[in-house]
């Protein structure tokens, strides 16, 4: 006949055996999370609205940071771009969520002449600051292979 001790001891041993288990079972799931990624520029928190029209080009600098490309074609343009995906279980590709292309269009004199803060929206590119789609011309013939080499799919 077993005593008493020996069945506590038996016991504990089950329980600290499923307790174990368990732990194991979080830890694997925890594994298989989403993640998110950023690629690109991360913008600093209201940076755009710290910078003016007709403010200078170094007080974009300081503000922004590095462009990620510039374009000197009529006048000069600063791009920032940047790309947000997520994948929501480990193992699976990646989606992209959001893509961003900020530009700070300069005039001759290199003060900011207009803003503009690019996405996608419906597949098409957007500008989220004045609420307008592009349409055909010189400006989306520059964004559309930015947008295209940032692409995954």
């Amino acid at each position: 006949m077993r005593t008493t001790a020996s069945l506590l001891t038996r016991g504990l041993r089950t329980r600290l055996r499923t307790a174990g288990a368990i732990a194991l079972t979080c830890l694997a799931l925890a594994a298989c999370t989403g993640e998110q990624f950023q690629k690109g520029y991360i913008m600093p928190p209201g940076a755009l609205e710290q910078i003016p029209i007709g403010a200078s080009q170094d007080q974009v600098l300081i503000v922004m940071g590095t462009p990620s490309t510039v374009a000197t074609l009529d006048g000069e343009v600063f791009y920032y771009i940047s790309q947000r995906a997520e994948r929501p279980v480990a193992f699976m590709n990646q989606k992209v969520v959001d893509q961003r292309v900020i530009a700070v269009y300069f005039d001759k004199n290199r003060q900011v002449r207009r803003l503009a803060n690019y996405g996608m929206k419906d597949g098409k590119i957007f500008d989220f600051v004045s609420r307008t789609t592009a349409t055909s011309g010189q400006e989306l013939s520059y964004l559309t292979p930015l947008f295209k080499l940032l692409s995954f799919n």
